[in-house]
């Protein structure tokens, strides 16, 4: 989540190569470690204990630089959009159809855009990773200077985090990028959104499908989900240049793009504000009018590809379970 919650890396089940903790830079580390005690009041030598531990990943630094959101849009959907993931969300709903009711009635989800994110996240939990966080945490934090000061943020909520779970941060594993359990959550958002569903005084995003579910809905929610509104409308555009979006900000009302020649495909033209998006096509670009809810879900990876396979995976298993359901 964005707060990176996960860069949709294709690393997430490959095998860390790992190089000896004394490749970290060790200025670096007790520079972190001072800063935690000022700021966190932790003991410095039980940090550098904990921190001891954590080795230098050499493919780390390879995976985050060239996450799958950089292949065009032609070859990202069928990543996320094909048979396997439809058949397999649908088998999610089936399992965990109570929890996903009661989080839709008390956060506005629809249970069909959770599913789709753990979808395209991790398989419904079956490819969570196999890096350990600790590790995969402290090589971006000290190795990887332009995202350095978020790594390090996010290696100080592990570090909280494990002490408030009564977790031992080195037996914690998940992405490359340190995105942990089921959602594939980072230590803040984990910190700040996780919700333990079940009542049995862990949240565990790990092993507990119901605790994840909550914890995505409850995220979408306070990220400002409107419950029963549109997400996003195919773009009917007759404009040769296209007013497209340089970002996922909501630039103009569907009205205002109306003017511009660029209308929602069988949808109200309204004041409703959007973006239009474009999209690699094979031969094409294909065009796509996000509204609130979509920039809602890029907030859970700002990607707008990502956003997108979301939707388009929700609403592939959205029509199926309606089928199955009287």
């Amino acid at each position: 989540m964005i707060r990176f919650l996960c860069l949709i890396g294709l690393g997430l089940m490959f095998a860390p190569t790992t190089i000896f903790a004394a490749k970290l830079d060790p200025e670096a580390i007790e520079q972190f470690v001072q800063q935690m005690q000022r700021e966190q009041g932790l003991d410095p030598d039980t940090l550098r204990g904990e921190l001891s531990r954590a080795s230098r990943l050499d493919n780390v630094i390879a995976m985050i630089a060239k996450p799958a959101e950089y292949k065009p849009w032609f070859q990202y959907r069928p990543i996320f959009i094909n048979e396997a993931r439809i058949a397999g969300g649908l088998d999610f709903w089936r399992r965990n159809a109570a929890a996903l009711a009661a989080t839709a009635a008390a956060t506005g989800v629809p249970p069909e855009i959770m599913i789709a994110i753990m979808g395209v996240e991790t398989s419904y939990g079956r490819e969570t990773g196999n890096f350990r966080v600790l590790d995969a945490l402290a090589t971006l934090a000290f190795g990887y200077p332009p995202r350095a000061p978020f790594f390090r943020s996010e290696l100080m909520n592990l570090l909280l985090l494990a002490r408030e779970e009564h977790l031992d941060p080195s037996t914690l594993k998940g992405s490359y990028a340190g995105a942990m359990g089921i959602p594939q959550f980072m230590p803040s958002s984990f910190r700040t959104y996780a919700v333990d569903f079940n009542k049995n005084g862990r949240r565990d995003i790990w092993t507990s499908p119901e605790d994840a579910i909550a914890s995505v809905g409850n995220y979408l929610q306070r990220q400002h989900w409107q419950a029963g509104t549109p997400i996003a409308f195919r773009a009917v555009v007759t404009n040769a240049t296209p007013p497209v979006g340089k970002s996922v900000e909501l630039e103009r009302s569907l009205a205002d793009y109306a003017t511009l020649g660029v209308k929602p495909d069988g949808a109200a033209i309204t004041d409703v504000r959007a973006v239009l998006l474009a999209y690699e096509g094979t031969y094409a670009s294909e065009y796509w009018l996000g509204l609130q809810n979509f920039y809602v879900i890029t907030r859970y990876n700002r990607s707008p590809k990502y956003a997108l396979a979301v939707f388009e995976l929700a609403e592939e298993i959205r029509l199926r379970h309606a089928r199955e359901v009287p």
